[in-house]
């Protein structure tokens, strides 16, 4: 019995990812219901298992691919690339009203200008208070602080040593766990409520996994419109993070 399991989570690696996904899900909503109330988003329980199962694969196997190292979660490692990452990402847009996405404005770009340029600081600042020094480094874990996705594709852009780049990506995960767990907390005081607001939080906060469990967490209606300036955060930031930022780090440490 034990054998045709896992040769069905083997032959069908995919189908075998999604149902041990959906498992860590249902347990994270069960905790966080039961145990916060719902306070803590599900989303935020979920990634912190995610690491915790993706440390155990590595100790495991003793490769570099986590959980997906192991042959019967190996769908996990196709699920959780960049394909069906950036299609989930693209298909929030398809929830959003143009009408309400429109009355953002000006304050959408402005959030996104300032949702880039502020964590990039805060990244590089704290790069450098560790020990980090020249101008790849300092900018592949400040772009991570812009989100996740950014400070991996700097670092490759730019030949950033893997260490470097595995900080830039835990930055990021931070951050979106910390965006997860805080925006139901400040929502009512900040007036994250309305279509508006949300599109300049996503902006601000720039995670899309973090805003959109933190907004599903506060209003699920609002998802969409903070993962759609999320995404173009994303975007952005892979555009001026091995170029316009680099080179002003570049500059300022030589």
């Amino acid at each position: 019995m034990l054998h045709m399991i896992e040769h069905v989570f083997i032959e069908q690696s995919l189908v075998a990812a999604f149902a041990v996904v959906g498992a860590v899900m249902w347990v994270s909503l069960v905790i966080s219901r039961r145990l916060t109330a719902g306070r803590v988003h599900g989303s935020a329980i979920a990634i912190v298992m995610g690491l915790g199962l993706a440390y155990v694969g590595g100790l495991v196997t003793g490769g570099q691919k986590g959980l997906a190292d192991i042959p019967v979660f190996a769908g996990i490692g196709l699920m959780g690339g960049a394909m069906l990452r950036d299609f989930a990402i693209v298909a929030t847009a398809f929830e959003v009203d143009a009408i309400e996405a429109r009355r953002a404005g000006l304050l959408g770009v402005v959030s996104l200008g300032l949702g880039t340029i502020l964590p990039f600081i805060v990244g590089g600042l704290v790069a450098a208070a560790f020990g980090y020094t020249d101008a790849i480094s300092i900018t592949t874990i400040g772009a991570g602080a812009i989100t996740y996705i950014v400070g991996p594709v700097t670092g490759a852009a730019l030949g950033a040593d893997s260490a470097v780049m595995a900080l830039s990506i835990a930055t990021g995960v931070f951050k979106a766990v910390l965006v997860m767990i805080g925006t139901p907390l400040v929502a009512r005081f900040i007036g994250l409520d309305n279509p508006r607001s949300a599109m300049a939080y996503g902006g601000l906060m720039g995670t899309v996994s973090g805003v959109a469990g933190g907004l599903a967490a506060t209003d699920p209606k609002l998802v969409p419109y903070g993962a759609l300036t999320a995404t173009f955060h994303t975007g952005i930031g892979c555009l001026v993070g091995p170029s316009v930022l680099y080179l002003a780090v570049r500059a300022l440490v030589g």
